[in-house]
């Protein structure tokens, strides 16, 4: 019976060795995998609902920086912590697409949020490799970490950023979620995404970007500051290599391509602000303006801000007053090293080390930055800036022979480690050349509303932002002559009136100081001559004499009609010859006077301002010539001064200008202070104004013979011969109520009839007041 019992029972008998210890961990892995569910089943049903709403992604709206644009729509200036350029998803160019993947997540468009492949392929090169050198965050869990959390290495941090990450995936498209990542990331040099990295990096838009470049960009994400070329280009170029090396095991380059693109020099630009065209300067006005306007948030609405400024016309006044500084420049010699660098350390002529060194020597434009290697009298070796050597001899180091020798000031003399600067010449050979010391500025407008169309504010705005202007109140000399001779004509005077020109002596009180002897620039006296003769050889002496006949409180008074300030031109004699305050602002709009037949515009520099979506914010008020509430002048007087004006640009101080333009409807005068401190140019043809100086910030004199005519009037040239091209000759035409006595330069007017102007013995009319954007920044 017990056995039977026995029989139908299973004898339980301890497990052998080997198997228990399978089984035992086996079956604790197994318990802890199954408390790890049921905890991440907890955590997820309680963390999932608590996860940040996706609103943010749903309506995206990135801190786009504010952007000033010229009139024809050309991108001169951007303003913000985060420079950004959104783009959409099928703007993306098809390598920059492959690059991205192959670096940061080629599974993408097969896992859900979290690549479990990915972070087991990571984790086993980790091991092997014994630290951390690759992570396994998803594109979709880097968009999850930019928009919400922090950059903590935290297991919470990593939890929330899973969670984040399908519920991202569950709400977006794949090419929804890139298009967040593409435009969102930072990229090192205040870039946000890639396209503003396209152009910060390389200059151009990420559509024309090439395969080495896009490899170069999908290396920043992983570490902007580590992988940065500008700071770090040899590691920089590692990370690009490895990212060549994955498109080519992902297929998505071919040998050929990625060999070409390995072999490839990538360019990078160094400056942050490099535009279309250089127009600093009038970029910073707009920026002030829209500020002023619009304080809040005007840094990262994405408000566009369009100036009247041409980019034609605003590339020739750039290069014209280049070319006119480094002209004056040259003409007074060489000064010798900008400065010197510690390179005793540094033995390969092609070290890297030599571009660190002149990391923090900034670029001027054309005026390469370099650091001299080897000089002798007949030989210098140098580094350019940005990988190039240079070796210079004969006729190049002609203008520098003086700082080659051993007898030239240490501190000047060109030797191992001096700093020079390097232009290339019309021919494209490299010559020794100096940043410039003497400051310049130039503006132009249309005479017919105001609207500027050109204005470089100083030789180089990363140097000097002080913007010449605007804020360089400086004397005008000869070149406000033409205010005396208008003043003169509302008295009875006319062209052809005679005045002579001998010495004279003015007590001193009279000048306001002391006895005061004028001279004629050129030391020359002809005796009794006409105003319009004497206005084109600008002699000083009739200018004096027209100036006490008519009353310098007279001449201050009127000359508010232009614009003029009448507290920075005491009423004195002195004031014929120019001794007060002006900008170039105000000339160039007093010029205008004479251009549009009498009318006074204030000028304005920005006609619009748009938000993000293209509304409308803001516009200057619409004001042009006609308005007879804008007369300021007799039209018969503004005819006569361009008829006198006229003489001088054809046969007077300003000659070259008619001859190199070669036209006869040009208008303006040469201007030049005592001792040659200050030199101007300020003319028009009938449809552009313009306004050139030149000077030293602290004032000191230019040089002997340099006057407005042969240091300003070459930038006025340089720029008309481009604001004037396929623009006909024109000429004013005689306005009723002037009668003509005599032939030719000799012609006299004068007024037969009232024809309304503003009576001498009242204040001209002030214009109506301008609209807020028709206003120059304050300074």
């Amino acid at each position: 019976m017990r056995h039977a019992i026995l029989s139908g029972l299973f004898i339980l008998r301890p497990l052998p060795l080997a198997l228990r210890l399978f089984f035992y961990p086996f079956a604790v892995l197994l318990g802890l995998l199954a408390i790890g569910v049921a905890i991440a089943v907890i955590v997820l049903v309680l963390a999932y609902p608590k996860l940040p709403s996706l609103e943010v992604l749903t309506d995206y709206r990135p801190k786009i920086p504010l952007r000033v644009y010229t009139a024809d729509g050309y991108l001169i200036g951007e303003f913000g912590e985060e420079r950004r350029a959104v783009v959409r998803f099928d703007e993306v160019p098809q390598v920059m697409k492959d690059a991205l993947l192959s670096a940061e997540d080629d599974r993408f468009y097969q896992h859900h949020g979290v690549d479990y492949k990915g972070i087991a392929r990571a984790a086993s090169a980790n091991i092997l490799g014994g630290r951390l050198s690759q992570g396994a965050s998803t594109i979709t869990q880097q968009v999850a970490r930019n928009f919400f959390l922090t950059n903590e290495r935290t297991f919470l941090r990593k939890l929330y950023e899973a969670l984040l990450a399908y519920k991202i995936e569950s709400n977006f498209s794949k090419d929804q979620i890139f298009e967040l990542y593409i435009n969102q990331i930072y990229l090192g040099q205040r870039a946000y995404g890639f396209a503003a990295a396209a152009q910060i990096y390389f200059g151009k838009s990420l559509q024309d970007i090439t395969i080495a470049e896009a490899a170069m960009l999908a290396g920043l994400p992983k570490a902007p500051s580590l992988y940065n070329p500008v700071v770090n280009p040899a590691r920089a170029r590692q990370r690009q290599q490895y990212v060549l090396r994955r498109m080519l095991q992902l297929g998505d380059i071919t040998a050929e391509q990625y060999q070409a693109a390995l072999e490839e020099p990538l360019v990078i630009k160094r400056e942050l602000a490099e535009f279309p065209v250089h127009a600093e300067f009038a970029a910073e006005m707009a920026r002030q303006l829209a500020a002023d306007q619009f304080p809040d948030d005007v840094y990262s609405r994405g408000m566009k801000v369009y100036t009247t400024l041409l980019k034609s016309e605003q590339e020739a006044a750039y290069l014209a007053l280049r070319k006119g500084v480094m002209d004056y420049d040259r003409r007074h010699g060489y000064r010798g090293a900008e400065s010197f660098l510690n390179i005793d350390d540094i033995k390969d002529d092609q070290d890297e080390a030599l571009d660190e060194a002149l990391q923090d020597v900034h670029d001027a434009d054309n005026l390469v930055p370099a650091v001299v290697l080897s000089a002798s009298a007949s030989e210098l070796q140098a580094y350019r800036k940005g990988g190039e050597m240079v070796t210079l001899t004969g006729e190049t180091l002609k203008f520098a022979a003086k700082m080659l020798d051993n007898k030239a000031p240490p501190s000047k003399r060109l030797r191992r480690g001096a700093v020079i600067r390097l232009l290339k010449d019309d021919k494209g050979s490299w010559q020794i050349s100096q940043l410039p010391e003497v400051e310049s500025a130039f503006v132009s407008l249309s005479p017919q509303d105001g609207a500027i169309r050109a204005l470089i504010g100083g030789f180089d705005f990363n140097r000097n932002k002080f913007n010449h202007v605007t804020q360089a109140w400086r004397q005008p000399g000869s070149s406000f002559k033409p205010f005396i001779y208008s003043a003169a004509l509302e008295k009875g005077y006319g062209p052809g009136s005679v005045i002579d020109d001998s010495p004279l002596i003015i007590p001193a009180d009279e000048t306001g100081s002391r006895v005061w002897e004028p001279r004629n620039y050129d030391g020359k006296y002809e005796g009794p001559m006409t105003m319009r003769t004497a206005l084109a050889k600008s002699k000083n002496l009739v200018s004096v004499r027209l100036l006490q006949s008519i009353d310098p409180h007279y001449a201050q008074d009127y000359a508010r009609r232009f614009g003029f300030d009448a507290e920075r031109h005491p009423p004195y004699l002195t004031m014929a010859l120019g001794a007060g305050s002006v900008t170039p602002w105000q000339m160039v709009a007093a010029y205008a006077v004479f251009a549009n037949g009498g009318y006074k515009l204030n000028p304005y520099i920005v006609r619009e301002i748009k938000d993000e979506n293209g509304q409308l914010l803001a516009q200057a008020a619409s004001i042009r010539v006609g308005d007879e509430a804008l007369r300021v002048i007799d039209p018969r007087n503004a005819f006569l001064m361009d008829l006198m004006l006229r003489d001088v640009t054809i046969y007077g101080t300003a000659a070259r200008a008619s001859a190199t333009l070669k036209r006869r409807d040009l208008a303006g005068k040469t201007g030049t202070t005592n001792e040659y401190v200050d030199a101007w140019f300020c003319g028009y043809q009938m449809t552009v104004a313009g306004c050139a100086w030149i000077g030293f910030d602290q004032p000191r004199k230019l040089g002997s013979g340099e006057t407005g005519g042969t240091a300003a009037l070459p930038i006025w040239i340089g720029y008309m011969q481009r604001a004037l091209k396929d623009i006909p000759t024109q000429l004013p035409t005689q306005p009723n109520g002037l009668t003509a006595f005599g032939e030719g330069r000799e012609r006299n007017y004068v007024y037969t009839e009232n024809m309304g102007a503003i009576p001498e013995e009242e204040e001209a009319t002030e214009p109506p007041p301008p609209a807020d954007l028709s206003q120059p920044p304050s300074d």
